[in-house]
């Protein structure tokens, strides 16, 4: 199957216009017309191959939306016409006790991510910025009608990054939620948290977003770069996520907990942190890390934001602006997500 896409043919390359193939839907399969892609900054970290391991030409993208165009004689979810999304990854071993518990993101036999991963045939994978991908019905999401397909790319790794691990420390009525950075994937966290009836507050480096914060729901926004908020907030927070990948002192921030509170990573800084046992040991505090989450949970938290209309706040781009977009990614010069139009590639 001849598919049109945008592709990295090197580390750190520019992307540019880049012609594949995909294979035939075989029985469970379904084809998905990709009508939008969200940019997600793990995309520019795969094609820098600022983690290792990046298999180049690379065609990136893992927030996919689009409609079913065809489905093999065995597939039984879907039917074409149907609103669609492909997440973070394409398949899993099945076999393995995360696997069977619906957690394939800790996949201990090799969870298969939709690009820059390889298939069990051997077939590196190529992701959404492309105009039709091949997927198993298993590892497709039903977008709920209420929820518009430019709007929800990001809902499939953004959304599902923050809503995993809010919903796994219990964030609800009662609890008090931080949210460190309030970028792509944060402003997400301050969505959910709100609609899960949470206290949010957002932990930011300055006080620039913070209408935009109160307008998502944030209860309350505090500018990190002031040292008085560490000395205010000191033992507050029963639940922090830290989403961002810039390196922080994560012992000032686990001491913005409370007995028995959590702080749980899920961006990823470029060097290894350093942490001390003190903040730990003397709150009872925990320190852990989140992987978006399983098919299930992510169907979960499509329903979840469907039912709330919750959805990302966003910047639409023709593909031939994916260059610059990266650029302003890295320059924090986007309010919060940048997706592209695949039909742009027409």
């Amino acid at each position: 199957m001849k598919v049109k896409g945008y592709a990295a043919q090197s580390a750190k390359a520019t992307l540019a216009p880049f012609s594949f193939e995909r294979r035939e839907p075989g029985e469970n399969d379904i084809v998905v017309d990709i009508q939008y892609c969200g940019i997600c900054h793990t995309d520019i970290h795969q094609v820098g191959d600022e983690w290792g391991g990046s298999m180049f030409p690379m065609v990136p993208g893992h927030e996919i939306t689009g409609i079913v165009s065809k489905t093999g004689p065995k597939v039984t979810r879907y039917k074409v016409g149907d609103k669609v999304g492909v997440g973070c990854f394409v398949d899993s071993c099945r076999k393995c006790e995360p696997c069977k518990k619906n957690l394939e993101q800790y996949c201990t036999g090799g969870m298969v991510t939709t690009y820059n991963g390889t298939e069990k045939d051997g077939t590196i994978t190529q992701g959404g910025y492309s105009n039709r991908i091949v997927v198993d019905e298993n590892y497709v999401l039903k977008i709920p009608e209420s929820l518009p397909l430019d709007k929800a790319a990001p809902l499939l790794c953004a959304g599902i990054t923050l809503y995993s691990p809010l919903r796994h420390w219990k964030a609800g009525p009662g609890k008090k939620v931080a949210i460190i950075g309030m970028g792509g994937i944060g402003h997400m966290g301050v969505k959910i948290a709100h609609a899960l009836g949470a206290e949010v507050t957002v932990l930011s480096h300055s006080l620039k977003k913070q209408a935009d914060g109160k307008k998502l729901g944030a209860d309350y926004f505090y500018a990190t770069s002031d040292p008085q908020t560490f000395e205010k907030l000191k033992g507050y927070f029963d639940l922090i996520i830290n989403t961002v990948s810039a390196e922080l002192d994560w012992n000032q921030y686990l001491e913005l907990l409370a007995l028995d509170g959590a702080m749980v990573v899920v961006g990823i800084p470029e060097k290894q942190t350093p942490v001390g046992s003190f903040p730990l040991v003397a709150g009872r505090r925990s320190l852990a890390g989140s992987l978006i989450g399983g098919i299930k949970e992510t169907q979960e938290m499509l329903d979840f934001c469907g039912k709330n209309n919750i959805a990302s706040e966003i910047e639409l781009i023709p593909i031939q602006k994916v260059n610059d977009a990266y650029k302003r990614v890295l320059a924090s010069d986007v309010r919060y997500r940048f997706v592209i139009d695949i039909k742009s590639l027409e």
